[in-house]
């Protein structure tokens, strides 16, 4: 067979061009929506910015107060001992 079979009605744009079958679109449930929310949540919560950073800094802030203590302890008796001294004078 030499014929060549041919379409009566000329196709004008190619195949992989054509629109396709458009279907109403699903729309997402309240479980889905739900579902969506929390997981965003819980990635939100997860790349929370400084977790270590936060902990380091808890410890330092701690070993500065503790400095910071020592030091107003150490002013107070200082400034005892020059009260006293000063008292001592006047008599």
């Amino acid at each position: 067979m030499n014929t060549t079979v041919t379409r009566t009605v000329r196709q004008t744009t190619p195949p992989h061009d054509q629109l396709p079958v458009l279907r109403p679109t699903r729309r997402a449930g309240l479980l889905d929506r739900a579902a969506l929310h929390l997981g965003v949540a819980l990635i939100r919560w997860g790349r929370r910015p400084g977790r270590e950073l936060a902990r380091y800094e808890r410890l330092a802030n701690a070993h500065e107060l503790a400095l910071l203590q020592r030091e107003l302890e150490r002013t107070r008796r200082q400034s005892e001992r020059e009260r006293s001294y000063a008292l001592a004078r006047l008599m």
